[in-house]
């Protein structure tokens, strides 16, 4: 079989003997056909609002509004979404002063030049924005204690507010369960602190911390109560198909709109495993493949089909490089997975450190399968991540052969990582 996976901003072609697949999973998004095209469905939503008021009604009485937006990490149609937002806040009310916060949680600050490609110039010249900085103490608000312990401390801009609102969108996420709703306030807008308390590594090991998991899942506890804390009154949320297009919009209540969304989206992307040797995964595609840090979920997907001792090949452009020193540090410390794996556990939830949710997570997997790493990186610091650089899907298809000292292994294809739940 002869794929294309997405790689960058353009393919990585991939060819697999008949004799050698296994499996291929893919979500059944892309078979979806919404029956109405993307800003329509963006429309339909904020008309029927899921467990709350039209926008439009919150607004009135409302000098104050801050909009959570995601930051450059995320494809989230934000020029589709936020001429939404902000038409129907000043039909409310006019004279609104309204703040656009960009929810970066703990990653670098977004740039003036990736502000305007995710906007466009009309939004970027007229209205407010800020780009959310975690470490920034002296505009951070405690709002509480988190279910977990930590401290919950979020930007002053989402909490001295009206009225607070989010754009986003749900995917599967590896170890939130779920992505968008009650994650634009916790981590996007939250201080650094808060977030290490929310991704210690006692809740990251939780066997409930999976794609696919918002019962019982400690992670996904915290995010709530912190978006019901600060008040997050209404979300407008889309799913995405592979093609980063709208399929599925929908908006109203943080807490009901986001779990409709997530029901929704879990009708479509759970798919069973289908064991092999070898895993070939990708992160989707840019912007989630910028750098190796975001990669990691893309290879939760493979971790959870690839036969034990077998080999994942990752398949991310990764332009940015590691996009973490905390998290190269993290994973350099030794290569000993089990006993760096025993230190990260030893530590109480008051003793995370920057990042360390991420390398546990690949520790954990690099403890189950080694790691074939296509991308643009350089090849030393690939390598100095436990991982085998490659440059193309033909070159790590071999070395993954010699690795396993298979001539004919078995080859489980999953063109987008971060688009399915493997369980």
């Amino acid at each position: 079989m002869f794929f294309e996976l997405p790689y960058g901003r353009g393919t990585l072609p991939l060819s697999v003997d008949d004799a050698s697949l296994a499996g291929v999973l893919t979500s059944r998004i892309e078979e979806y056909d919404p029956h109405m095209d993307q800003a329509a469905l963006v429309e339909e939503a904020a008309a029927n609002p899921i467990g709350s008021a039209p926008l439009c009604e919150l607004a009135k009485g409302k000098a104050r509004v801050t909009m959570i937006a995601s930051d450059h990490t995320r494809p989230v149609p934000s020029r589709l979404i936020m001429p939404v937002l902000l038409r129907e806040i000043r039909k409310g009310n006019p004279d609104a002063q309204i703040t656009i916060l960009i929810a970066t949680g703990c990653h670098r600050g977004t740039t003036a030049e990736e502000l305007a490609g995710k906007f466009g110039p009309e939004i970027v010249a007229n209205e407010h924005i800020v780009v959310h900085d975690c470490d920034d103490m002296e505009n951070m608000v405690l709002l509480g204690t988190l279910p977990s312990g930590g401290a919950c401390m979020v930007n002053r801009l989402a909490v001295e507010t009206d009225l607070l609102v989010a754009e986003g969108f749900i995917e599967p996420h590896f170890f939130a369960g779920y992505s968008g709703g009650r994650k634009s306030v916790l981590p996007g807008v939250a201080s650094r602190e808060c977030v290490m308390a929310n991704h210690c590594s006692e809740f990251i090991a939780h066997p409930m911390a999976r794609q696919g998991f918002l019962d019982g899942n400690p992670i996904h506890a915290d995010m709530e109560w912190a978006a019901r804390k600060a008040g997050l009154a209404f979300i407008l949320n889309v799913v995405l198909n592979g093609s980063k297009q709208v399929i599925h919009a929908v908006a109203g209540d943080a807490v009901e709109a986001h779990r409709a969304g997530c029901d929704f989206l879990e009708g479509l992307c759970v798919v069973p495993p289908v064991p092999a040797d070898i895993v070939v995964s990708t992160n989707g595609g840019y912007p989630l493949d910028q750098n190796i840090y975001q990669a990691v979920k893309g290879m939760t997907a493979a971790e959870a089909t690839v036969n034990e001792g077998g080999v994942i090949i990752m398949a991310a452009a990764s332009a940015d490089g590691h996009g973490s020193g905390h998290f190269c540090k993290g994973l350099q410390a030794g290569d000993d997975m089990d006993a760096l794996m025993v230190d990260i556990l030893s530590r109480g939830r008051g003793e995370t450190t920057p990042d360390q949710w991420q390398y546990q997570v690949m520790i954990r997997v690099l403890q189950r399968a080694r790691i074939i790493y296509i991308s643009e990186a350089d090849d030393a610091l690939v390598r100095s991540l436990h991982m085998t650089p490659a440059h193309d899907t033909a070159q790590a298809l071999e070395l993954a052969r010699q690795m396993l000292g298979k001539e004919h292994p078995t080859v489980t294809v999953i063109p987008d990582g971060i688009a399915v739940v493997v369980k």
